[in-house]
């Protein structure tokens, strides 16, 4: 008898492992101001079926609408956006339960942050209004150190409504972490400063910048999987640029559109990912556009159109796809939901699975291991 018993508590503990590897947790920041939000939610997702699971979230944390997990998954760093009152703020985080505690914040530098990122040494914001970036360092305990730096940027684009100062829009590390790359909105430029994460004060140092066309408006950028491109979209005429990209320098080598030629509605482009076997790029827009357009990334970096597909709700903002590749999980600032699509790994093609979390006012998707 003893044997079939052993055999029957393999087959449940091998189960339960597998079971185990298929599930993540999604980490959501909001906004907390347009509707009822407690600020940062964790689920608990599976990337075998899609399923998802509330499992914590903080309390009375203001609009955290950009998060960053450090690389030990313990400690999780958001911006408040709130005008010139905006913060940073550190959390201790759970995994397994998914519950975060602040730690502490810290000003901004800058008014309305929109983007953050994380290393071993420092804290880097993007501060859309303020038009600059400022680093901060981190503290044994997971706390955040006054900022150590604060790189202000000049000038500004043709169009008179959004481009009338600089607005810093994202940092981003290359691959490699030598370099941290920075797009300005408001004057047209790609900057990239060479990254010293043990200096005391001047951590980022300018090597170049790039411009991109006047009105254009870069957002967000993503590197390909082998790190030789830069994939760059423009928010305010749906430009899609590619460079090639080594030691900190980046070169244009081709440019195209996430628009539908025949689009005539207003629009504003958002988010940008790679999916995480290299093969597919896909790219978000908003306004009445409310789109993903997907495209097969060719061997020599360039990109071919494969199709557009309906996000399913209102500004689509921020997008994310699971780690296993199976799902793309879209983000709705205005329609309060998070629509789930099943992706074909062979096309790049998304389709609606009917699930979505409701939630107030999603505008970052972030996957960490539970």
């Amino acid at each position: 008898m003893k044997k079939p018993f052993a055999v029957i508590l393999f087959i449940f503990i091998f189960t339960s492992v597998q079971a185990q590897k298929n599930k993540f947790n999604l980490l959501i920041g909001t906004y907390t101001q347009s509707c009822d939000s407690k600020g940062i939610y964790v689920y608990d997702f599976d990337s075998k079926t899609g399923d998802f699971s509330f499992k914590n979230a903080t309390e009375k944390v203001i609009n955290p609408s950009y998060l960053t997990v450090s690389k030990e998954n313990n400690f999780i760093y958001a911006v408040n956006e709130f005008g010139a009152e905006s913060t940073v703020s550190s959390f201790s985080y759970n995994p397994s339960s998914g519950k975060l505690d602040l730690i502490n914040k810290q000003s901004s530098k800058g008014a309305d942050p929109c983007y953050i990122i994380n290393d071993d040494k420092n804290v880097i914001i993007a501060n859309y209004s303020g038009g600059n970036i400022s680093v901060f360092g981190k503290n044994n305990d997971g706390s955040l150190a006054e900022a150590k730096q604060v790189v202000q940027h000049y000038g500004k684009g043709i169009n008179a409504k959004r481009q009338e100062g600089p607005h810093v829009h994202m940092v981003h590390f290359s691959p490699d972490k030598k370099f941290v790359l920075s797009n300005d909105l408001g004057n047209d430029k790609v900057y990239s400063y060479a990254y010293n994460p043990n200096a005391a004060n001047t951590v980022l140092e300018l090597k170049d910048s790039v411009s991109v066309k006047s009105g254009s408006g870069p957002r967000h950028l993503t590197f390909s999987k082998d790190g030789k491109f830069v994939y760059l979209l423009q928010e305010l005429d749906g430009a899609l640029t590619v460079f090639s990209y080594s030691n900190g320098i980046l070169k244009k080598i081709d440019e195209t559109s996430i628009l539908a030629k025949d689009f005539k509605g207003t629009f504003s482009s958002a988010d940008i990912h790679i999916s995480p076997d290299g093969k597919f790029l896909y790219a978000s827009n908003r306004g009445e556009a409310n789109t993903i357009t997907i495209f097969k990334i060719l061997k020599n970096g360039k990109l071919q159109l494969q199709g557009q597909t309906s996000t399913l709700g209102k500004g689509p903002r921020n997008f994310a796809i699971d780690p296993s590749g199976n799902f793309l999980l879209v983000a709705h600032q205005y329609t309060n939901d998070v629509v789930i699509f099943k992706r074909n790994k062979t096309t790049g093609a998304l389709k609606d699975t009917g699930k979505k979390i409701a939630l107030c006012s999603p505008v970052c998707l972030v996957f960490t291991k539970n």
